[in-house]
């Protein structure tokens, strides 16, 4: 165990983002953040390692283990053998600037009852074998442009009511998201682009495990596993589906996501190796941020406002993060040694930026076993400026959000990473 004095007060003239109130009032004042251990990621049982042999082969599965354990969880055994098919729904081929290939796949579960999920795929006219970017949506894919062809989602979505037939706002959000998802940027690098709302594979509220996917699983209902996990099992899902669309290569496969969508991509990327790059977008506590450094959205904070989101002993560890006997930079760890890229925002002192970079510099380690310079600095770098190399970083300026300023920063780490054949 590492400890850790207090940060000095570096972000003093940002300004504070505004939180929800449950109760117990956030911290954004550096002075005030605790001393703190980190566990070593490559130490187990008072043992350090640098040998990747047994980093791979013991390590990494027990704090694996640990996170699925006391934070996040496992799916549970399925109610009966389950498999799932897909088909293509419609395709155009002007989309988004006119030189788009869009494609709606419907995806179905064999077990009955079973949510269906609609996937939107993007592609570059003439693609052959390229590479991708997988994210969730959280309001639909209609979202992603104003084209009246993507069908709206009428299901539960990001500020619907929880029940009852939600069109008229659908069609009020039709291609509000466009900002982004910029399409036509990312066909244009030469990369295809797949989403789908999160609230296909389980609405986004707590009603004890019952909807979405849980109806496949007759234990989830226990609170062993948590939303962000069942989205990040879907996350899987969708790549099987990609590993058999001919055009995409599925092992350059960059699975994205942005806030509570960044936690999602980051346990995605730790549980199925298949992802070849992971990139988390201002995910915060419970994402890429230390949760020891109580700063900004907490352990207590988080529980309280999203119980569903994590699994029952995570609530643990409420308001009792110097009990954590793990943090966040492991598991970026287990992200090692495939490229990874953690984004913050100046002004988003809610997800703690600092401890965001933070837990990427203590994830170095495991990396180290891989790449002699894979983040190469030690310094919260200044807003705009893209640091790192099989690590990458950047502090954005400005709010809550992922810009078209971040996805230039994707794209160039997925040039050098993922490739273009």
């Amino acid at each position: 165990m590492r400890p850790f004095r207090r940060a000095p007060a570096v972000l003093t003239t940002l300004l504070l983002a505004s939180s929800p109130s449950h109760g117990q009032k956030p911290n954004y004042d550096e002075s005030r953040v605790p001393d703190y251990k980190l566990p070593e990621p490559l130490a187990l049982g008072g043992t350090f390692t640098r040998s990747k042999d047994t980093w791979e082969k013991k390590m990494r599965p027990a704090t694996l283990a640990i996170l699925e354990r006391e934070m996040y969880g496992s799916p549970p055994a399925p109610a009966q053998p389950l498999s799932f098919s897909f088909n293509l729904e419609k395709e155009v081929r002007d989309a988004g600037d006119g030189t788009v290939v869009r494609r709606s796949y419907l995806i179905t579960f064999s077990h009955p009852g079973s949510p269906q999920l609609r996937l939107l795929l993007y592609l570059p006219r003439g693609a052959r074998k390229v590479p991708a970017f997988l994210g969730l949506n959280f309001r639909g894919n209609h979202t992603l442009e104003k084209d009246p062809r993507i069908p709206l989602e009428t299901g539960y979505v990001l500020g619907a009511r929880r029940t009852g037939d939600n069109t008229t706002l659908a069609a009020k959000n039709r291609g509000i998201a466009a900002g982004r998802w910029p399409v036509t940027t990312i066909t244009d690098r030469g990369y295809a682009l797949a989403t789908l709302c999160c609230g296909n594979i389980d609405p986004d509220f707590d009603d004890g495990f019952r909807n979405g996917v849980h109806a496949m699983f007759p234990t989830a209902g226990k609170g062993g596993w948590g939303t962000i996990a069942t989205w990040a099992w879907g996350l899987g899902r969708i790549l099987d589906v990609l590993d058999q669309v001919r055009e995409v290569d599925a092992g350059r496969v960059a699975v994205i996501g942005h806030s509570r969508l960044g936690k999602t991509a980051l346990w995605a990327g730790a549980i199925d190796q298949r992802f070849a790059m992971v990139i988390s977008n201002n995910s915060g506590c419970g994402g890429a941020a230390l949760s020891k450094r109580a700063f900004g959205e907490t352990v207590g904070l988080i529980n309280r406002a999203c119980p569903h989101w994590f699994n029952a002993r995570f609530k643990q560890y409420n308001d009792n993060e110097a009990a954590l006997g793990f943090d966040q930079h492991q598991l970026i760890a287990l992200i090692a040694p495939r490229p990874v890229y953690v984004a913050s925002a100046s002004e988003d002192l809610w997800a703690d930026p600092r401890g965001e970079f933070l837990s990427l510099l203590h994830a170095e380690q495991a990396y180290l076993l891989y790449h002699d310079r894979p983040l190469g600095v030690a310094g919260h770098p200044e807003p705009g400026k893209s640091v790192g190399t099989l690590m990458g970083y950047h502090l954005r300026k400005g709010k809550h959000d992922i810009t078209a300023q971040d996805w230039a920063h994707y794209l160039d780490f997925a040039d050098r990473w993922l490739g273009k054949k």
